[in-house]
């Protein structure tokens, strides 16, 4: 059976564009900061770091309930709902008149964005063989880059706005993209195909068959019940450990970067409109590592060693940050630094390639995101206002959590290669049924891409 792009791509079809507005949405206040966002809530303190991270205290709460849900409901009407929700919620930000209620805004926010990144990684997984997910997944994050184009696109044609009916910038900043989410939700509830052998796809014959392949190929065929003793094996499993905890250290530095993005180009002397552009850049740099990262893994096959040499580039930034005297010269360590994108984007793939069983996969997803929100609610707070504009201690601090990020990964790698090395030195003689819903560990023939 051939397995031409035409056919994958007539048969899988799943909305990229969803990537992008979660991103653009929780990141709308680093474009607001810009302008007079901070004044008009009266914002003193840390208060605006406590913003950033209150959105990931939403984001927590919601991983248990929405492990379950992704069991239970279709994922293309879940994510449809959720999305129209959460860009209601951003267009009444603008009408926020202090930090209580712009806090109870982001919390709701960021509780109605929890579904969404696991959703997309089980959809992926789902629906594209092992092969393929590392670019499907690096499409999906790509379009964090495209966000901080258009979002900073918008706010810089926003800013420049003469008449805007009594409204501050940073007011429609959050209607105009709060505006364009609930668009994207109502489209993505109607058309999102969310099923490898959904109706709508009208499959002939030879499609069902190629259908077949793929979903024995990416070991994962979907349950509507848990199954206990799937969760039960991934928790005694070194590498979940230390994939979760590579994934805290990697997102302390995205939280700050994510809401402190506009400021820290406004340190290096940029005037509001300027650190606006300079945005643009940031977007440029993720979708240029990101496509790096993709082909170096499709032509080295090393998906984690990849991960390390990213992080590695971040590392490098973060010190070019710290050290470099000129103020306007920090931009090309600040462009380097945001490698940690591309990394965190390989270190899903690893999941998403390794892990088997449907139950099994869904918890390794959930718990990588309470991890995820974890570092995303921490990083923040360490972006200390009075150590302003070197925040030479968060910056110390993204180093030193980065640095662990490349032992843990490499211990993850090292684990499953000692499992690669016995599987192929004494091959089995089972046939794997994908129907039985086998886990990595159960499944003789299954073998992990490193």
């Amino acid at each position: 059976m051939t397995n031409s792009s035409n056919d994958r791509d007539g048969i899988l079809k799943i909305d990229h564009r969803l990537e992008s507005s979660p991103f653009i949405d929780k990141s709308s206040i680093n474009y607001a900061a810009i302008f007079s966002f901070k004044s008009d809530l009266n914002l003193v303190g840390d208060q605006y770091s406590l913003l950033g991270s209150i959105f990931y205290l939403g984001y927590l709460l919601f991983q248990l309930p929405n492990n379950f849900i992704l069991q239970m409901v279709p994922i293309g009407r879940y994510m449809g709902v959720i999305v129209t929700l959460w860009g209601v919620v951003l267009v009444c930000t603008a009408f926020g008149t202090n930090f209580s209620q712009m806090a109870a805004l982001r919390f709701l926010l960021g509780l109605l964005e929890a579904g969404i990144y696991p959703s997309l990684t089980l959809l992926i997984s789902t629906f594209y063989r092992r092969s393929e997910q590392a670019a499907r997944l690096g499409i999906f994050w790509l379009c964090n880059g495209f966000s901080l184009i258009f979002g900073g696109l918008v706010t810089y044609g926003i800013g420049r706005m003469t008449n805007t009916y009594g409204l501050k910038t940073w007011q429609w900043i959050m209607i105009i993209l709060g505006s364009c989410t609930v668009v994207v939700g109502v489209v993505t509830f109607f058309f999102l195909i969310d099923n490898p052998k959904s109706k709508v796809l009208k499959l002939n014959a030879e499609q069902e068959i190629l259908i077949e392949e793929r979903t024995r190929d990416n070991a994962v065929v979907r349950t509507t019940s848990a199954n206990r003793a799937q969760i039960m094996e991934a928790l005694k499993e070194p590498r979940l450990w230390c994939l979760c905890f590579a994934c805290l250290l990697v997102n302390l530095q995205n939280g700050a970067m994510t809401i402190y993005n506009g400021q820290l180009t406004q340190t290096f002397g940029f005037n509001q409109l300027q650190s606006v552009l300079l945005s643009i850049g940031t977007g440029g740099s993720d979708i240029i590592l990101i496509m790096g990262a993709v082909w170096v893994v499709q032509r080295t096959k090393q998906t984690i060693y990849t991960a390390c040499g990213l992080m590695v580039i971040d590392i490098i930034g973060l010190i070019l940050l710290v050290v470099i005297p000129v103020p306007k010269a920090k931009l090309v360590g600040f462009y380097l630094a945001w490698s940690y994108c591309a990394a965190y984007v390989l270190l899903v793939t690893t999941i998403a390639n390794n892990v088997s069983g449907y139950t099994k996969k869904i918890f390794y997803n959930g718990l990588l995101m309470v991890f995820y929100t974890v570092g995303n609610f921490v990083g923040p707070l360490m972006m200390v206002e009075s150590q302003k504009p070197t925040y030479i201690g968060g910056m110390i601090g993204y180093i030193v959590a980065n640095t662990i990020v490349i032992v843990l990964l490499l211990i993850a790698r090292w684990r499953m290669a000692i499992v690669n090395k016995q599987r192929l030195s004494k091959p089995s003689e089972y046939v794997t049924n994908v129907e039985d819903d086998l886990t990595d560990v159960q499944d003789p023939n299954f073998i992990y891409r490193l």
